[in-house]
Order: C-alpha cells, then structure tokens, then sequence
C-alpha cells in the first residue's frame, strides 16, 4: 500500500497533502523534531525523531520504498528515496525521479559551494505562491491516481 511520507519541519504544503490524501485514502506520515500537533485526521500520523542534523531524513530514507511518495525539498533525501523506488515531489509540485536526480544533486552541490564561496551572496528562492500550491495539489493527485493504477 502506498504512504506518503512528509519531511514535515519546513514543508509549506503540509495541509495541501492531507487533502489530497485523504480524497485517495492514503496514509500520510509527518515526520519531524517536533512542534506539530497530533492530527484528528485518522489517515495521519506524526513520527517524532530526536534533534539532530538529517534525523528525519535518515528516518524517511529508511522506511520510504517502491509504490511510495516522499514530498521533500531536500535534495539529498529525494535521492535516497528515488534509490528506493519510492517517487518524489518537491512543495512546488516537481517530481523527482531517476531520469532527473542526478541533474538535481550536481546543481544542489553547485549552488552549495557557491553560496560557501560567497557568504555575502543573498540565498534562499523567491516566495512560495499559490501557484505553486495548486502545482503541488495537482502533481500529488497525479502521483496517487498513477500509483494506484499501477498497483490494479
């Protein structure tokens, strides 16, 4: 059965993605340090790891596999999960798969050394919209409804 897997401290689409799975019956996971309340929603339910760099991303890593979504900015952990077989989507709605995270990891890594090259240099992208929203609620519902024919 498919699980939606969210790397849940910074995610901007959390309640976008509770919709959508709850409309396709999928659990949802929200992992996190912490900070998130216990939902109502029975298809939910929050995974609370211990403080510490990539705790919730070696805890997603581990237990995303084929037939699941992840919905990460992170680049790192999209590659693990890709690896796995589970399908990733950025907040923004962009899927990440094994045709383009290779494309993804080598500009994550340019970026990082540029910005370590230049501290002064302004980071961060540009606000998050509600384009970018709708993008997300569209591409999750895609995924699910593809993963679910998939499956029979």
């Amino acid at each position: 059965m498919t699980t939606i897997y969210v790397d849940a401290d910074a995610c901007p689409v959390k309640s976008e993605a509770e919709r959508v799975a709850t409309r396709h019956r999928i659990p949802m996971v929200l992992v996190c340090n912490g900070g998130l309340r216990p939902p109502e929603n029975p298809l939910l339910r929050v995974v609370y790891v211990d403080e510490g760099l990539d705790v919730a991303d070696r805890w997603i890593a581990a237990n995303a596999t084929t037939g699941d979504v992840v919905i990460t900015a992170d680049i790192p952990l999209a590659a693990d999960c890709v690896t796995a077989g589970a399908l990733v989507l950025k907040p923004d709605g962009e899927e990440l798969n094994d045709r383009n995270i290779a494309n993804a990891l080598a500009n994550r890594n340019l970026m990082t050394e540029l910005r370590s090259a230049d501290p002064l240099r302004p980071g961060g992208g540009r606000p998050f919209s509600k384009a970018d929203r709708a993008r997300f609620s569209q591409a999750l519902d895609r995924a699910l409804t593809r993963e679910a024919k998939r499956r029979g």
